[in-house]
């Protein structure tokens, strides 16, 4: 047996024992590394039976697995014009600078965007994500029976450890669509400029800094939807995003407008 499928075993039997089936008995802070000065990604509920990831944790630590979805944010920067974010950039847990980092972004990653805030995008994050727990008192003092595994170099983990399958994310080629029609909140501007050529769409919408993130078709709303009072308000558009072709911006095909 090679000694790395040892340690895999015995990691997961000494965290199936304690933890097994056994509930936490209070809420409890799942941090991203195995430190107390890490940051807490994740809480889980009291009464919840957490799941275990095949991670050697240090003593005392114990490695659970997030299943998702998750609510995690990336800055518009780091999102590409497939809308999706780049791989080594950052989801964070807040939107804004400096908040915890729950996860590094991947290839494949599935991910949906669910709104838009200023220069932060907000994804539903599909794919487990692993956290750690102090193993402490918060477990009840019951261990479940560990299933005994083949001594092989690549063991079957006990049932316990039972890992959610990572989704994968189709490509999305300029012009295409995200999935579902999402909510876009931003301050409504007109793109004309008599001093300037004409942009690809009349309407776009701005962050609180005045910097657009997004241009607007409003093509399929009723002709007779007055846009004229919307200019220079802030909004929620309802629609669908999808990049501009040839370009790093990005159009909501809006299905319905209205004031925030």
């Amino acid at each position: 047996m090679k000694p790395t499928s040892l340690r895999f075993i015995v990691a997961l039997c000494a965290g199936a024992s304690a933890l097994g089936a056994a509930p936490l008995t209070e809420t409890t802070p799942v941090y991203a590394k195995a430190e107390v000065s890490a940051p807490v990604i994740a809480s889980l509920k009291a009464g919840t039976e957490a799941v275990l990831a095949p991670e050697v944790a240090p003593a005392g630590w114990t490695a659970v697995t997030l299943a998702g979805p998750h609510e995690v944010y990336a800055a518009n920067k780091d999102v590409n014009k497939a809308l999706e974010v780049r791989p080594g950039s950052p989801y964070l847990t807040e939107a804004k600078a400096g908040a915890p980092v729950f996860a590094i972004a991947e290839k494949g990653d599935k991910t949906d965007i669910t709104d838009y805030r200023g220069k932060w995008t907000k994804f539903r994050l599909t794919k487990p994500v692993v956290g750690y727990i102090k193993t402490t008192a918060k477990i009840e003092a019951k261990a479940a029976p560990v299933a005994s595994a083949p001594v092989k170099d690549a063991p079957t983990p006990a049932p316990a450890a039972t890992i959610v399958p990572r989704g994968t994310a189709a490509p999305v080629g300029d012009g295409a669509s995200s999935a579902l029609p999402r909510l876009f909140q931003g301050k409504l501007a007109s793109t004309y400029n008599p001093l300037r050529p004409r942009r690809p769409y009349d309407y776009q919408l701005n962050d609180d800094a005045g910097a657009r993130y997004a241009y607007v078709d409003v093509s399929k709303l009723l002709a007779t939807e007055q846009i004229s009072k919307y200019i220079d308000r802030t909004v929620v558009v309802y629609g669908t995003a999808q990049a501009v072709p040839g370009t790093k911006d990005m159009v909501v095909m809006a299905e319905s407008l209205q004031l925030r």
